[in-house]
């Protein structure tokens, strides 16, 4: 069973950080085309978590996949990853 973390909004886009050590684990934040997520509209443990798995990106966490928002099949989408390899 698939576990998740999210923050559920109108964005188009979201991040989506998998969990290295927990299968099926994953948080999930609003962002736009290229990745960036608007701190300023996240809650305090959203964006507590939100920062936490940056941090921990390759340690407790997958790189993150930028995903094209879609209520019934959410389909990384290879086009936008380069931004986040290029940001960490």
């Amino acid at each position: 069973m698939v576990q998740t973390a999210a923050m559920r909004c109108d964005s188009e886009f979201e991040v989506r950080f998998r969990s290295l050590l927990w299968r099926g684990l994953e948080l999930i934040f609003p962002c736009d085309r290229e990745g960036h997520v608007d701190l300023d509209a996240l809650s305090e443990r959203a964006k507590t978590n939100y920062l936490f798995a940056r941090a921990m990106v390759g340690r407790e966490y997958a790189r993150p996949a930028v995903c094209k928002h879609d209520q019934d099949n959410v389909q990384p989408d290879a086009s936008l990853q380069a931004a986040w390899r290029n940001a960490l």
